[in-house]
């Protein structure tokens, strides 16, 4: 790439017959370099610009690398929260089924023990009843007796 200084000291041979005039040369010259140095500045500063972008757009990729996978770290162990959670509750769930059950058969149990009391309470009832009513059938035919032997 052509300098500005490389503009400014560009030397012509001169020639004698239908040479150019050295002074508009030199002066269209100047001329040249003074846009051709504004040019290759903004040229420069416009990479020194593009290499500043390009060095922070690096630096929000990285970070949004990071974003993404502190993302996916946070829904994988939500995830997994989740899972352990789910897991929790299912034990839960079967330990209270198990013991609602348990709890069952006892009163199941405890049921069929006072069904057999009653039972056994209905026959000694049954046994009472018959021996009182045999008792007193037999009071009153010794009161019949005892009424027959006055008469």
């Amino acid at each position: 790439m052509i300098t500005p200084l490389d503009i400014e000291n560009k030397k012509f041979s001169k020639r004698a017959l239908n040479g150019y005039s050295t002074e508009e040369v030199d002066d269209f010259l100047d001329e040249v370099t003074v846009a051709y140095e504004k040019i290759y500045k903004e040229s420069s500063d416009a990479k020194q610009t593009i290499e500043n972008l390009n060095a922070e757009l690096a630096k929000y990729k990285q970070m949004e690398s990071t974003l993404q996978n502190t993302l996916l770290m946070a829904q994988s162990t939500a995830e997994d929260v989740k899972n352990v959670a789910k897991q929790q509750a299912e034990i839960i769930v079967n330990e209270a089924q198990s013991a609602a059950k348990e709890e069952l058969l006892k009163l199941d149990s405890e049921i069929k023990l006072k069904e057999k009391e009653l039972e056994d309470l209905q026959k000694q009832f049954d046994i009472y009843k018959a021996k009182m009513e045999s008792l007193l059938i037999s009071q009153l035919e010794l009161l019949k007796d005892s009424k027959r032997d006055q008469d």
